[in-house]
């Protein structure tokens, strides 16, 4: 049990030498350690395999070697991965032939494997360590810092890279204003998408003199492609925890939720292994670390609705109801859960609050742009060499993504846009890729951060049937509470499968422009307030394809087998 700080220092101290080794450079003398990727991705192409073959090997050769279980690295399309510290030697698709020749001739003879190393699309040669991929020259891993460092069913691994140590400064200091004040100075925004200053937020809260207030962190993560969310919960629980506790202490809160998608088993299962440790560790529950400071964390399992994403639908959904969003005000920092004042905040943004208490408002708002503080995870996919997870500094452009750290096309494809903020976004086209990722840029555009969903289109994407996809997403996911979105998205999906079958007019097209404002003017919820955003970027862009579609019958990336190409 922690009661002072002293306790905590105490853990940190025995633990830290071992996660220190694997910061190292160079060689050292031991113990080495290999850290395998257990995130979803990686074990969906068998790294629960990969790590119990390494396993196997180590003791079956009688190695000094630790085998350790890690969070995601960011290479998803190169899994199974593992690292081996001292060093940072990457090793990608990691199955059994592969785990016993890491084994033979890497710890135990002191020789890189090199068939195993990561290589480039461009025909470079192989890359040894972390720091010299490209993939990872241009991130800036902030929340991600111990995300295939730790271990994350390890608390004491997290205390070890100074977890918890944010709180226990706050609770020593017991000025929950000067948090409230810290976390505004900074900048912090809202990661979920719509980017509202998270400091203010939470003075709002902080103002209502109601003694019952809940904490909520939204992990309900929707968007098609996105796996920001997921990653963080899955690789450094902990932070999020410390977050949530932080954030409780600032307005006045003693209780918390993590409203989690029962689709993400593993988040959710690191989740409760993480609030047992630290219940178990008296950093969750009764007077926290003797500061009389009372605050406990449950989970609150959603159903998949894309619509619960919303706060209000959230809320309605984590009280037992259907996910219906009401009309605002009152804001749920007034009313919110059970009616209580109630702050909501996204994954990614509790997960910087311990961050910001330790290093300082200053120092988060050196990053990213003035109007856009700190960094940002996007999930990168679609026609792109190197898919996965990166985090990146807001400002960065679009271009610098793609080409730098994404390794660009597969040969004999070209850019032709980006699809930001998932089914709420817009499309960026090719020329336009040099816009500074930040909420005001990306909105002049037409489209939105989002959560950080990033989906790279080629010459061989149609974008009339991309805009239909998203739009079936956003009319198949509508909770049907309001007319403009439930019978809206409904229409503007007929009228661009007509196109898409080459049966469209140039009347569907003025029809499809002005229903798609109506939705997005007249619509209830950000759901219905933003599904348009794909039509009405790829109208304004990809004006072309829509009329080659409706004028000339032919769809020009040969997409839609209904129209002549």
């Amino acid at each position: 049990m922690i009661r002072s700080f002293r306790d905590l220092q105490a853990i940190k101290d025995r633990h830290l030498p071992l996660v220190s080794e694997r910061l190292q450079e160079g060689r050292a003398t031991r113990p080495t350690q290999v850290l395998v990727c257990a995130s979803t991705a990686c074990l969906s192409t068998g790294g629960e395999q990969a790590y119990k073959f390494l396993r196997r090997e180590v003791r079956e050769q009688g190695l000094d070697v630790q085998v350790v279980k890690t969070g995601c690295y960011g290479f998803c399309g190169l899994g199974p991965v593992a690292v081996v510290h001292p060093g940072a030697v990457l090793y990608c698709r990691v199955d059994e032939d592969a785990a016993g020749n890491i084994a033979r001739t890497h710890l135990r003879d002191g020789r890189l494997v090199q068939n195993l190393l990561y290589q480039g699309m461009d025909g470079e040669g192989r890359k040894n360590f972390l720091h010299e991929i490209p993939f990872f020259e241009k991130q800036q891993r902030v929340v991600l810092e111990n995300s295939g460092l730790i271990n994350p069913e390890d608390i004491n691994e997290y205390i070890a890279r100074d977890g918890y140590f944010a709180l226990a400064r706050v609770l020593a200091e017991g000025r929950p204003e000067a948090i409230v004040d810290t976390v505004h100075r900074s900048g912090l925004r809202g990661r979920g998408g719509a980017g509202f200053p998270t400091g203010k937020k939470w003075s709002f809260a902080a103002a209502q003199e109601e003694p019952e207030k809940y904490i909520i962190c939204n992990a309900d993560e929707g968007d098609p492609g996105a796996f920001m969310d997921r990653s963080i919960l899955e690789g450094n629980p902990h932070a999020v925890l410390e977050g949530m506790i932080i954030a409780g202490y600032a307005i006045g809160a003693q209780e918390g939720y993590v409203y989690v998608r029962a689709e993400y088993p593993l988040a959710v299962k690191r989740l409760e292994l993480a609030i047992r440790q630290a219940q178990k560790l008296g950093l969750l529950g009764k007077d926290i670390l003797g500061s009389g400071f009372d605050f406990d964390i449950d989970l609150a399992l959603g159903a998949g609705a894309f619509v619960c994403g919303e706060e209000t639908a959230l809320l309605r959904s984590a009280m037992g109801f259907r996910g219906e969003p009401r009309v605002r005000p009152p804001y749920p920092v007034e009313k919110g859960l059970y009616d209580k004042p109630t702050v909501i905040n996204n994954v990614e943004t509790l997960a910087n609050v311990p961050l910001i208490v330790r290093h300082g408002p200053e120092w988060f708002a050196s990053l990213g742009t003035a109007g856009s503080k700190g960094t940002k995870i996007f999930s990168l996919a679609g026609q792109i060499n190197d898919t996965g997870l990166i985090e990146v500094p807001m400002g960065i452009s679009l271009s610098t993504i793609v080409f730098d750290i994404g390794g660009g096309l597969p040969p004999g494809r070209k850019v032709k846009a980006v699809q930001t903020g998932g089914p709420s976004g817009g499309a960026v086209p090719a020329h336009l890729l040099d816009v500074p990722v930040d909420y005001e840029s990306l909105q002049e555009l037409g489209t939105i951060m989002g959560s950080g969903g990033l989906i790279v289109l080629d010459n061989t994407d149609c974008m009339v049937d991309i805009a239909k996809f998203y739009m079936q997403f956003a009319a198949d996911e509508s909770c049907g509470a309001c007319t403009p979105c439930r019978v809206g998205t409904v229409h503007v999906v007929d009228i661009l499968d007509r196109i898409t079958r080459g049966e469209g007019t140039l009347e569907d097209l003025r029809e499809l422009e002005e229903l798609a404002h109506d939705v997005r003017d007249a619509s209830l919820c950000g759901l219905g307030q933003t599904a348009a955003n794909p039509v009405l970027s790829t109208l304004r862009y990809f004006r072309d394809e829509y009329l080659a579609h409706i004028n000339d019958r032919r769809c020009p990336a040969g997409v839609c087998n209904r129209v002549a190409h």
